[in-house]
């Protein structure tokens, strides 16, 4: 992992309490935004920046008034554009580290083309990606990860288009950075976030979240405590992929795929078991671990990719400088007589 060193770092140390925004938070009492501006508090003060160097952009959306909620500089765009709006911001100012609060309709439906090409670039900002698989902010409408069958609003006789998986989504889309988390989770939630500001170029963390009115209990099998040990998998860099109230499920490599395996039985032991590799450059482990899904598989959580590749605002400063000093015009004389010239 590397620190993006353009950023100037805070002479003080600062808390959470220096994050926390005057206005009033007009979330619904129970939803995971809760949980998600906690984490972003705790995080910031640990990456070390000064406040005056964070800036949060959104869009449209429950997710997208986050920029009212954190005291830093921020900006609230409009519905699908707030991965462009960060790119923006970001080239133009490196020395700042960016942050984007979305949700999987205001980045996967109408935000979907700035979502891929900003991930794609290899832009260094951070992406939460806030997953209540419905519109919330607009009443209940199906998003394009409601899971098929789903009867909203706007399916009443549950909805026949097959979702994203966000994950999938974005290695498709030659992704540096996913990670995921739940709401419930605050303290693996700060880790991932953590993490993701270490890495340079684009991150995305994908947050499962409740949403209390319209989707209420949607990641229920993941996140409730009687199911979560056996249904979710918490990766970890360099550790064996082992899962269960007991710790004695694993992840194997079998053909055609990956494989739930029992330690003790059939002869299987710990050694047997997958190590993860998030900084591998090859995908395709990265690939079948962020498309897992319940019921064959537990839902992998933690940072599953995080490659190093040059970045999109790297890159245009290095097209600058070097632009700047092989340039033979060097004043708006040297411009204006740079081309064909005639006198009247």
């Amino acid at each position: 992992m590397e620190e993006n060193l353009t950023v100037e770092r805070s002479r003080v140390p600062l808390t959470k309490t220096d994050f926390v925004s005057d206005q009033m938070v007009k979330w619904c009492p129970g939803c995971g935004g809760h949980a998600i501006l906690a984490s972003v508090a705790n995080v910031f003060p640990k990456i070390g920046y000064r406040k005056e160097n964070f800036c949060m952009v959104s869009g449209i959306g429950c997710s997208s008034r986050f920029p009212y909620y954190v005291n830093t500089y921020g900006f609230h765009g409009i519905h699908g554009r707030a991965n462009a709006i960060a790119t923006g911001v970001k080239v133009s100012n490196p020395h700042l580290s960016v942050w984007i609060a979305t949700g999987d309709g205001d980045s996967m439906a109408i935000g979907g083309n700035h979502f891929i090409h900003t991930i794609r670039r290899n832009v260094d900002v951070n992406i939460m990606l806030f997953n209540n698989q419905i519109y919330g902010l607009t009443k209940g409408q199906y998003s394009p990860t409601s899971p098929i069958g789903s009867v909203t609003k706007t399916s009443p006789q549950g909805t026949i288009e097959h979702p994203f998986n966000p994950g999938e989504l974005v290695l498709g889309a030659q992704g540096t950075f996913f990670a995921r988390a739940v709401d419930t989770n605050v303290k693996i939630m700060t880790e991932v976030m953590l993490e993701a500001a270490r890495h340079d170029g684009t991150s995305v963390i994908e947050i499962l979240e409740n949403c209390v009115i319209y989707n209420d209990a949607a990641h229920t099998q993941i996140t409730s405590k009687d199911l979560r040990d056996d249904n979710q998998i918490y990766l970890k860099n360099n550790e064996a992929m082992i899962f269960g109230k007991n710790r004695e499920k694993g992840l194997r490599l079998a053909q055609g795929g990956l494989e739930v395996v029992t330690i003790g039985e059939n002869g299987v032991t710990e050694e047997d078991l997958l190590i993860h590799d998030q900084y591998s450059q090859d995908p395709s482990m990265h690939l079948m671990l962020a498309k897992m899904s319940l019921p064959h598989f537990p839902v992998a959580m933690g940072v599953i990719r995080s490659a190093m590749y040059s970045t999109y605002d790297d890159m245009v400063e290095e097209q600058i400088k070097n632009a700047k000093e092989n340039t033979k015009i060097r004043n708006v004389d040297d411009l204006l007589n740079s081309g064909d010239t005639w006198e009247i």
